[in-house]
């Protein structure tokens, strides 16, 4: 497995190594003790969650405030997503800087996404299906969200029109925002 550093600290992406044959192919997207190796021996994993999304959807900026907050390990097991995470760690040199990239069925690349981030993305195909991992459970209480397409986060997304739902049209503006982490 491959480990790429990003230029926000914090962020990886996990390259698996993917061995094909005439039968199709095989990969380990996860092996705990290479994850922890790489982020941390504190981190565990609580939960799991899987979206299917229609080609155009945009989920996030989203994120849960401490004592919630949440890392995310996420990879696309159908399909492909602009993926987005921007740092709303409020000490942090990198504040309001955002890394995206392309996670995909067939490029199988893994994004860890630590807590102090937001994190969004883009289905750009129909029936995608986004899975992550998350390292505490989801508490509605401590969620929050900011502006998919905020002009002052600056995010590059590949489309003008997404369908949203309603909290994520009507999501904070970074502006206003005040963060916990």
């Amino acid at each position: 497995m491959n480990i790429r550093k990003t230029k926000i600290e914090g962020l990886l992406i996990f390259e698996p190594t993917v061995f094909k044959d005439n039968r199709g192919e095989f990969s380990v997207p996860f092996q705990e003790e290479i994850f922890k190796h790489n982020v941390s021996n504190k981190v565990q994993f609580v939960q799991d969650n899987e979206s299917v999304s229609r080609k155009g959807v945009v989920r996030g900026l989203h994120f849960q405030n401490p004592p919630y907050d949440q890392g995310k390990l996420v990879r696309v097991v159908n399909g492909s997503a602009f993926d987005v995470a921007v740092d709303i760690r409020k000490n942090s040199s990198t504040y309001g800087e955002h890394v995206s990239l392309q996670l995909s069925a067939e490029n199988k690349l893994i994004f860890w996404i630590p807590p102090g981030f937001a994190h969004g993305f883009l289905a750009q195909e129909e029936n995608t299906i986004f899975s992550y991992k998350c390292t505490s459970f989801y508490n509605s209480e401590s969620e929050g969200n900011l502006l998919w397409n905020d002009p002052d986060l600056n995010i590059d997304w590949p489309i003008s029109a997404p369908l949203l739902s309603p909290k994520d049209s009507n999501a904070a503006r970074f502006s206003t925002f005040a963060s916990q982490f």
